[in-house]
């Protein structure tokens, strides 16, 4: 019997109004502080079930099985990875598979952030890898592409972050594609040291994005400093599906704010 926990969304049941808001914990949170976020966060959304929202939240691996278990089997949550290895076993010390991830609990695999690209070799082609494994094994990849400083100032970005798409989306089929997440964080946005984005400076890279994936994949996400005081404004940017959510949702009520304001735009509501 297939379990709740392992099982996706079918991207064709989501609709086209649905709003993805979620967010990863990095290297954070022992097991008894995941423990009581999910906990606390599988109450929340039971009681008030976020109407036209899809959230979920990506733990350290070591958090995984205990943040499964906090939000139980028919939680509406989806639980994600921050990196997977695209063999499913083999002689790769330190690595966990896709197929391991899934075992575990995992529903989506984040795949390419930039700072796995900048500190481990993360390329294109690992990415290509990783999103055909997640795909394999029935999993959401969520693809993070981005530029930065120098190639935005350069006037690069739209064609930077296209490249990346492409390289790490090659072969694949409509049906597959229509599995997939993209997420938009441009390096010079993201992290402690990040300049929050002006909706002016997303408009284009996200015109170019819906252009190419917009009706072919499961939704567009933006990520990069958001937090309660610019998450409306963000989710308001044309061919914007969600937020994907560093910092600011790391203590559950910023998340809990954010998903409330999802649940009240207009897109959600659609």
């Amino acid at each position: 019997m297939t379990s709740a926990r392992t099982r996706v969304p079918d991207a064709r049941a989501l609709g086209a109004a649905q709003l993805w808001i979620g967010t990863s914990w990095k290297m954070n949170k022992g097991l008894a502080e995941s423990r009581g976020y999910a906990r606390e966060l599988a109450e929340y959304v039971a009681a008030k079930p976020p109407a036209g929202v899809q959230p979920f939240i990506i733990p350290s691996f070591t958090a995984l099985t205990t943040v499964r278990d906090a939000l139980g089997d028919d939680s509406p949550v989806l639980l994600g990875v921050q990196n997977a290895h695209w063999e499913d076993h083999g002689a790769w010390t330190g690595e966990v598979s896709v197929a391991q991830a899934k075992d575990a609990g995992a529903q989506i695999v984040e795949i390419g952030h930039s700072e796995r690209r900048e500190h481990f070799g993360e390329t294109v082609e690992t990415t290509r890898l990783k999103v055909a494994a997640a795909l394999q094994h029935g999993l959401v990849p969520l693809l993070c592409i981005g530029e930065s400083a120098e190639t935005k100032q350069a006037g690069e970005s739209s064609r930077f972050i296209l490249e990346q798409a492409a390289g790490a989306l090659e072969g694949l089929t409509d049906e597959h594609l229509a599995r997939v997440l993209i997420a938009y964080e441009p390096i010079w946005a993201i992290g402690e040291n990040g300049r929050p984005a002006t909706v002016e400076e997303l408009r284009q890279p996200f015109d170019d994005l819906a252009r190419e994936y917009g009706c072919r994949t499961m939704g567009l996400l933006y990520g990069g400093s958001v937090n309660t005081d610019n998450a409306e404004d963000l989710l308001g940017i044309d061919h914007v599906t969600g937020l994907f959510i560093g910092r600011a949702a790391w203590q559950l009520p910023g998340y809990v704010r954010i998903l409330e304001m999802a649940a009240a735009h207009p897109k959600a509501k659609a």
